[in-house]
């Protein structure tokens, strides 16, 4: 049996009803939604990618199509990690990553377009996200000018 062709990122947007997402950037739909959760289609476009942010809840990616997704994740304590959500798991990707609550948050595709679902654990609402600002990079050294190009401060 012969495999399907590759989907492009504007197929996979059309198939699945995926709208423009203000602000954080992207495009998504709502999969799911009860008291206790939501989920979420969510595609970024190669060069595209999700603004800085933080939730005041859990989120749980997993990634199902195109290419990986690399995040930056802030941590409280300071620390900062850079896990890669996709299916090659010899190169240390990962399908399924959890960004607890409160952590700041950011990502972009490595080389196309990335297709994941989002569990937001309580369901997502505009009143439990919150947006980074440039200014964000000061509190991890080493980071500010990635921070503030994810944050959308264009610099020059």
């Amino acid at each position: 049996m012969n495999a399907p062709a590759p989907l492009t990122a504007d197929e996979v947007v059309a198939a699945l009803g995926l709208v423009e997402l203000p602000v954080e950037g992207g495009y998504f739909a709502q999969g799911y939604r009860s008291e206790d959760l939501s989920t979420i289609y969510y595609l970024l476009r190669d060069g595209e990618f999700s603004a800085v942010h933080r939730l005041s809840g859990v989120e749980v990616y997993a990634h199902h199509a195109g290419a990986p997704l690399r995040f930056l994740l802030l941590h409280p304590d300071g620390t900062v990690t850079r896990p890669v959500l996709g299916s090659d798991l010899g190169a240390g990707e990962r399908p399924q990553l959890v960004v607890p609550a409160g952590v700041w948050q950011a990502s972009e595709p490595v080389g196309g377009w990335a297709l994941v679902t989002t569990v937001v654990v309580p369901p997502y609402t505009d009143e439990g996200v919150e947006f980074g600002e440039g200014e964000l990079g000061e509190a991890y050294p080493g980071y500010g000018a990635e921070v503030r190009r994810l944050c959308g401060v264009v610099e020059g």
